[in-house]
């Protein structure tokens, strides 16, 4: 049937009459539906955008981080002790992924992690966002990435790197995951280190794929170089030797330090038992602590010197003065203080190298305890070293006024106050260095160190003439003595302090000393904590590592031998008083 047959007038809805203003009103209608729909995108998108700007930014838009390569750390001679390498983070976005059992079992195996435990980081809360595992190697990232499971993405990442491992782990210190500093220089020097990270700006789609840079890029600022005074040389071969003689001395650990007496600088700290930076896993405190700054005690016989150096450059005392130290003790209000031999009379150079403290006490008890306490202060005693390094502490130097005669008494032997073996190592550039203590440095520096005026050259001459004495036959420590090299020092023995009271089957032993004695270019200092293999004095204990160390380095420096001769070395040394 054609379409032109119908008839459409015979609708009755067709055929009806239409009022005029309703087709009218539908057409406003229209008008006023597009004005209203253009009238709000206009809103939206000219003059109120803030919020859908906000809202289109929080879903796609990200700033990323560019992170800045951390600064490294080299000994004094230019040498590696901590840098950055390239370290892949693997990270998911969990709801993203796509499981393959067979890819997943590849990834949990190059991850080295249980199967489960991914699943279980796949399966936290956050859906947007979760580390796999932080910093891994670049060949394993590379495998990682070829796997293609969608949903798994990487980060550039640096990681620390420890040439030296554990023989300058106290020193160099180590960084966390974050690559923040966390101990030793790489916290000191934290800012310097670790640059200024730089940011790029850009739109991600759902995937997390970058579609396009918004903004201006910030690149980043790499972190400086930071030169140490450490000469990884000697700082090596000093902690092989005290790691060698805490074993042997079954103790429960020593530190070792070495200063230049021209410089101040450090040339060596070195701390057993220790632990390699690059592996930290269950690390415990013994390893952590770093002994030659953070340890203090009674430094014993090693502040003899200082209590003969007063009596000499008060006029009190010659070298040559007799001191009667018959019958080998004195009591003090029922406190008996003796000597390990009695020695009968003796000169002012005979009590240092006998280590008497009879003799030390005598001549003491003569001066005012002001003075004293003012020439301990002075060479750097009861105060914290001008060091930047992290947990260096002051020791214990109580005020002059509160002292009783016996106090001060064993004040003059080393007794009453304590120190960390660093503070002892500075302390005797008072002896290297004509008289003037000197600052110390971790920084690598060629200008010499001024110092403050302690006691006249004159006085550090005389003092100087004893230490090789106490080194020498006859002495203390005659195990100190270094082939080519003519050495001074002062060994110390102390029970341990527990409680108020002492435990006199455990022992702290060291010796520290400088050399050569004419012009002395170097201090060392070491100590060994609680020796338990029948040796415990530190003549016997801590002596021999000095002799190798100061040995080595003065090699390293270049420092002409000053004795032809190999020194006699006598077996039964003098042990020296408590």
């Amino acid at each position: 049937m054609s379409s032109r047959s119908v008839v459409y007038t015979s609708s009755p809805l067709l055929a009806s009459k239409t009022p005029v203003w309703r087709s009218k009103f539908i057409v406003a209608a229209i008008a006023v539906g597009f004005l209203a729909l253009a009238g709000r995108a206009a809103w939206i998108q000219v003059f109120a955008n803030d919020f859908f700007q906000r809202q289109g930014e929080v879903r796609f838009a990200r700033t990323l981080e560019l992170p800045a390569t951390r600064g490294r750390i080299l000994d004094r001679n230019g040498l590696l002790l901590a840098t950055s390498v390239l370290a892949p983070s693997i990270w998911a976005i969990p709801e993203d992924i796509e499981r393959d059992p067979e890819k997943f079992a590849k990834l949990a195996k190059l991850l080295e992690m249980p199967l489960a435990e991914l699943d279980r980081k796949l399966g936290d809360e956050d859906k947007s966002f979760v580390w796999l595992k932080r910093q891994v190697e670049e060949d394993v990232a590379k495998q990682v990435a070829a796997l293609d499971i969608k949903g798994i993405y990487q980060r550039k990442e640096y990681r620390r790197q420890y040439p030296e491992g554990e023989a300058a782990a106290h020193i160099v210190g180590f960084t966390n995951v974050e690559d923040i500093g966390q101990e030793g220089m790489e916290l000191a020097f934290e800012k310097e280190l670790a640059g200024r990270a730089g940011s790029r700006r850009v739109i991600k789609d759902r995937l997390g794929r970058v579609v396009e840079d918004v903004g201006e890029q910030v690149p980043p600022v790499a972190g400086k170089d930071l030169q140490l005074s450490v000469d990884s040389k000697v700082q090596f071969f000093a902690y092989q030797k005290l790691r060698d003689a805490v074993i042997e001395n079954r103790a429960k650990g020593g530190s070792v330090v070495v200063l230049d007496t021209i410089t101040g600088e450090v040339l060596a700290l070195a701390n057993y038992p220790s632990y390699s930076p690059n592996k930290r896993q269950n690390l415990s405190g013994e390893q952590l602590r770093n002994r030659a700054l953070t340890d203090v005690f009674e430094p014993g016989s090693t502040m003899k010197p200082f209590t003969i150096g007063l009596g000499l450059e008060s006029g009190l005392v010659t070298p040559q003065t007799p001191i009667q130290t018959a019958p080998g003790f004195v009591m003090f209000g029922g406190m008996k203080i003796s000597d390990s031999h009695a020695h009968g009379v003796l000169t002012v150079q005979e009590v240092i190298q006998k280590s008497s403290n009879i003799g030390t006490l005598k001549i003491a008890l003569q001066m005012p305890a002001k003075d004293m306490w003012e020439l301990f202060s002075a060479a750097g005693f009861g105060q914290k070293p001008q060091i930047t390094f992290p947990g260096a502490v002051s020791g214990k130097l109580r005020p002059y006024k509160t002292w009783k005669p016996v106090e001060q008494a064993t004040m003059s032997y080393g007794y009453g106050l304590s120190a960390s073996l660093f503070q002892m190592a500075r302390s005797y550039t008072v002896w290297a260095h004509d008289g003037q203590i000197i600052p110390a440095t971790l920084l690598k520096t060629s200008e010499p160190a001024h110092g403050v005026q302690v006691l006249s050259p004159k006085t550090v001459a005389e003092v100087r003439t004893m230490l090789q004495m106490a080194a020498g036959p006859g002495g203390t420590g005659p195990k100190a003595q270094t082939l080519g090299y003519s050495v001074g020092g002062k060994s110390g023995t102390a029970y341990k302090q527990v409680g108020k009271g002492y435990d006199t089957k455990r022992y702290r032993s060291w010796f520290v000393g400088i050399a050569p004695i004419e012009k002395p270019r170097i201090v060392v200092a070491v100590m060994v904590d609680e020796p338990s293999a029948g040796k415990y004095y530190g003549g016997d204990v801590a002596a021999p590592v000095f002799s190798t160390t100061v040995q080595q380095t003065l090699r390293m420096m270049g420092v002409q031998p000053d004795m032809s001769v190999k020194p006699q070395i006598v077996v039964n040394a003098v042990e020296e008083s408590f």
